[in-house]
């Protein structure tokens, strides 16, 4: 017999309700951290703004070239900022769904695993922050060809940025997805170690698909996917290990 809830016999429709139910809930959520948010739209936007603008030549700014620009740029940057703030009570919500139907083992499994992803992705995107924005964008403002004015569209880098955060943000989940494989019986521990060669070319070639076309942005991810993919072994080792020997 499965130690399941007993939840797990209802009607399609009641769980669609619970999904629903769940989904606005979140949905709330984000609106309200929106609220609180929007009054500082502006000074938002000039925070994510300041590694280009510590980066570009004395006497330049960055530019609006929409005509709706000056207020789409900061509303959309809130937006996402919404979302990223509310991510613990929406995967609190997601989790709050499914676990109901899972076995006891993997709800000791899945809390620590929702914690660490939260983590993981807001780690990923102050590292693109802190560390690669500020060296990226002096690369490109000291490569520029003379005679060549560095003056970005507002909209133009904010779209750059949020593909960055969410690039960096996805990439460090890295450790989680390792542990799940091994975990599901997808894959071993030991199959893993053998193909260290084969990831670490994968994590350049991932480096050079999720960031710009840039030497600097696919290092600097592909680097950091490598050392997450040791600690994701690490942390499968340690899962299994204790698997195999349960306290007494």
């Amino acid at each position: 017999m499965t130690d399941a809830s007993n939840d797990a016999g209802q009607p399609l429709i009641a769980h669609l309700l619970e999904l629903r139910n769940r989904l606005l809930k979140a949905m709330v959520v984000i609106f309200i951290v929106f609220l609180c948010l929007f009054t500082f739209s502006r000074e938002l936007y000039t925070i994510v703004a300041k590694p280009l603008m510590d980066a570009m030549p004395v006497g330049t700014n960055m530019i609006a070239t929409g005509v709706a620009s000056p207020f789409l740029a900061p509303f959309k940057l809130t937006l996402y900022l919404s979302v990223f703030a509310a991510m613990p009570f929406i995967l609190h919500q997601a989790w709050a769904f499914v676990a109901p139907g899972l076995y006891k083992h993997e709800k000791k499994l899945a809390i620590p695993l929702l914690a660490s992803s939260v983590l993981l992705f807001y780690g990923g995107a102050a590292f693109a922050y802190f560390v690669v924005f500020p060296l990226m964008f002096q690369f490109f403002t000291a490569i520029a060809p003379e005679g060549v004015a560095v003056t970005t569209d507002i909209s133009s880098y904010l779209d750059f940025v949020l593909a960055l955060f969410l690039a960096f943000g996805l990439a460090f989940e890295l450790p989680i997805a390792i542990v799940l494989l091994v975990s599901t019986g997808a894959t071993t521990v030991e199959k893993l170690s053998k193909a260290r060669a084969y990831v670490v070319v994968g994590c350049f070639v991932l480096g050079m698909l999720l960031t710009p076309p840039d030497i600097i942005s696919q290092t600097l991810l592909a680097i950091p996917m490598w050392f997450l993919f040791e600690m994701g072994l690490l942390a499968a080792r340690m899962i299994k290990k204790q698997a195999e020997n349960p306290p007494a």
